[in-house]
């Protein structure tokens, strides 16, 4: 089956780094749009940042553009999010998830979901 594990979540102060792992097993790597969603306590799951198949599109949200790099390795079969310059309200649940078509940062155009992994920022 598939799966997707995410590492590297933890927690930081403000102005810290975090580099999030997510490892693909089940499918064919290449075959999928890769993304990075977050979900803080009582809000809705929102888009962060997705790669294209062939690595060579980058999309991400305004609230994190020049601070966050998704980077994927297909030697590895997975896919990064470097997170500098955090800020208290980048606080939330981050989730790796697969996807094979649709628009990149919309939830229901993923197919597969990592378990999340806990970020948190401190002031």
């Amino acid at each position: 089956q598939v799966q997707l594990v995410e590492s590297g979540g933890g927690l930081v102060q403000a102005g810290g780094s975090l580099r999030l792992s997510c490892a693909a097993s089940g499918l064919t790597f290449s075959r999928y749009r890769m993304g990075w969603f977050r979900q803080a306590p009582g809000k809705e799951r929102e888009f962060v940042a997705a790669i294209s198949r062939s690595a060579g599109t980058t999309y991400y949200a305004d609230s994190v553009k020049g601070r966050f790099t998704i980077s994927r390795d297909y030697a590895k079969n997975t896919v990064y999010l470097q997170m500098n310059s955090l800020k208290p309200e980048d606080t939330a649940v981050y989730y790796c998830a697969a996807g094979s078509s649709g628009v990149v940062d919309l939830v229901g155009e993923y197919d597969y979901w990592g378990q999340g992994t806990q970020v948190t920022v401190s002031s």
